[in-house]
C-alpha cells in the first residue's frame, strides 16, 4: 500500500511540475498562432448580445489549453512505461483491465475536438468547425466501441444504478445501449459551464478528487494515479486560468475529462455517485435546454435572462468572481456528500 501511494503522489507532483513549467512556453505558442478566444455574438436561438457585452473584453485570450493538458498526462504515461522496463516500478499506466478504456476516450476525444477547436478558431468550414453531424456520428462509433469492450471483454453487465441501501439488478446486453446513451449526453456539459475564469476547472479538480479517492478505495491504483496526475495537471492550469485567465482550455480539454469521468464511474459502478458529483455540470446542461425549448415554444419568451445558468447570475448583477466562489462552495458540499453516499453503499 505504501508504494502505491508513493507512485500515485510521484505521478501528482511530477505532472503539476512539468505542465506548471511548460505552460508559460505552451502560452506564448498559442499567442504566436493567434489562438485566441472569440465570443459568441449569436446562439443557436438568435442574437447573444447580453453575453458578448460581459464577456467582450475576452476576446482573443488564448485557448486550446486542455491540448497540453492532455498532452501532459499522456507524457507521464509514456515515462510510467519507461520506468516499468527500467525496473523503478512494477506497473506503468498503460493497462488494459484498469486504464486503457480511459486512455482511449481521452485520445479519441481529445482528437476530435482539438482539431474542431482549431477550425472553430481559425472560422474554417461552413460552420466555423466540424459539423454537428460528424461530431455526432465519431461519438456514437466511440460509445459504441467502448461500449462492446465493456460488455464483450470485461464482462460488464452490471447493475442499472446503485444506491445506498438499494440492492440493484443485472441488465445485461441493456448494459450496451446505456453506456452509448451516457457518452453522447455527457459530451458537452463542462464545456457549457465552461464561461467564467477558473469555474468548471475547479469543479473537473473535485470530481477527480472524488474518483481519485474511490478508484484507490476499489483497488484500481493505476486509474487511481490517472485521477491524481490529472488532478496535478488541473491544479497547475488553474494558476494560469483565474481571473484574469491567461488562457482557457476550451473544448479539446472539457469535453474529454469529463467524458472520461464518466467513464470511470462505469468502470467503478459509481454513476449514482458522479450524478451528485456533477449535479452542477447536469443541471448547467438543462438551464439551456430549458432556455432553447422556452425560445422556440413560447415565441421567443426567456426563463433566463442568459443561458447557461451561471450567464443568468451574471446577468443578474452578480459579480463573475461571486458566480465561481459561490458556485465552488456549493461543489465542495456536493463532493463530500458523494463521498459520504459511496461510504454508505459499500
Amino acid at each position: 500500500m505504501n508504494e502505491q501511494l508513493v507512485l500515485i503522489f510521484g505521478f501528482w507532483l511530477a505532472t503539476f511540475l512539468v505542465w506548471f513549467l511548460i505552460s508559460p512556453f505552451y502560452i506564448s505558442f498559442l499567442q504566436a498562432l493567434k489562438l485566441g478566444k472569440r465570443i459568441r455574438e449569436e446562439t443557436m436561438t438568435g442574437k447573444a448580445f447580453e453575453f458578448f457585452k460581459l464577456h467582450a473584453h475576452k476576446t482573443g485570450t488564448p485557448t486550446m489549453g486542455g491540448a497540453m493538458i492532455l498532452l501532459t498526462v499522456f507524457l507521464m504515461v509514456l515515462i510510467s512505461v519507461l520506468f516499468q522496463q527500467l525496473w523503478f516500478i512494477n506497473n506503468s499506466l498503460l493497462n488494459q483491465r484498469e486504464t486503457y478504456l480511459s486512455l482511449f476516450t481521452l485520445l479519441t476525444v481529445w482528437i476530435l475536438w482539438g482539431i474542431d477547436d482549431y477550425m472553430n478558431i481559425k472560422w474554417i468550414g461552413k460552420t466555423k468547425g466540424i459539423s454537428a453531424k460528424f461530431k455526432m456520428f465519431w461519438l456514437l462509433i466511440f460509445a459504441a466501441a467502448g461500449s462492446w469492450w465493456f460488455y464483450d471483454k470485461l464482462w460488464w453487465a452490471d447493475i442499472l444504478l446503485k444506491l445506498p441501501y438499494f440492492p440493484g439488478f443485472e441488465i445485461g446486453f441493456l448494459f450496451v445501449p446505456r453506456f452509448i446513451f451516457i457518452i453522447v449526453w455527457a459530451a458537452n456539459s463542462v464545456n457549457i459551464t465552461d464561461g467564467l475564469d477558473g469555474l468548471a476547472w475547479w469543479l473537473l479538480l473535485f470530481a477527480y478528487a472524488v474518483y481519485g479517492y474511490i478508484t484507490f478505495d476499489q483497488w484500481l491504483f493505476l486509474l487511481s494515479t490517472l485521477c491524481v496526475s490529472i488532478c496535478g495537471a488541473l491544479i497547475a492550469f488553474l494558476w494560469f486560468n483565474i481571473k484574469p485567465a491567461k488562457f482557457y482550455m476550451w473544448d479539446v480539454g472539457s469535453l474529454a475529462l469529463w467524458a472520461n469521468l464518466w467513464l470511470m464511474a462505469l468502470l467503478t459502478n459509481t454513476l449514482a455517485i458522479l450524478c451528485i458529483v456533477g449535479l452542477i455540470f447536469i443541471l448547467e446542461t438543462l438551464s439551456v435546454i430549458i432556455q432553447i425549448v422556452s425560445k422556440k415554444l413560447r415565441k421567443g419568451k426567456k426563463v433566463f435572462k442568459i443561458a447557461p445558468f451561471h450567464h443568468h447570475l451574471e446577468a443578474c448583477d452578480w459579480s463573475e468572481e461571486t458566480v465561481v466562489f459561490r458556485l465552488w462552495l456549493v461543489w465542495l458540499i456536493l463532493s463530500v456528500v458523494a463521498v459520504i453516499f459511496y461510504i454508505l453503499q459499500k
